[in-house]
């Protein structure tokens, strides 16, 4: 069976990049590369879904953003969690667990 790129929800999108910043800070480009790696190559985030994620995050208070220097000598707004935002990623874990142990249910279901 090919593998399929998958489009992502914007709920799963906002868990994603929060327990990617968990691992410390980052700038959009590096995200959207470490979702493509640790996926292999199963979801596929463009910049247009990226960008305005961090900022929907940034204004709930659940990452907090800096300008910096990248790894290629460029000007990049870095984005790192804030105490709140590792609550709401452990309250989104709980969340997708529940939901996870409930799909597996239906699909075990006969």
């Amino acid at each position: 069976m090919a593998k399929r790129k998958t489009d992502l929800l914007q709920g799963t999108l906002d868990l994603i990049v929060l327990r990617l910043l968990q691992s410390g800070p980052a700038n959009g480009w590096e995200l959207t590369q470490s979702i493509q790696a640790v996926s292999r190559g199963v979801l596929d985030v463009n910049y247009g879904s990226m960008y305005p994620a961090l900022r929907r995050l940034e204004a709930q208070g659940w990452v907090k953003a800096r300008w910096s220097v990248s790894a290629n000598n460029r000007r990049a707004r870095y984005y790192e969690l804030t105490r709140s935002g590792h609550e709401q990623l452990e309250a989104e874990r709980a969340s997708w667990d529940r939901f996870a142990r409930a799909l597996g249910r239906i699909l075990k279901f006969t």
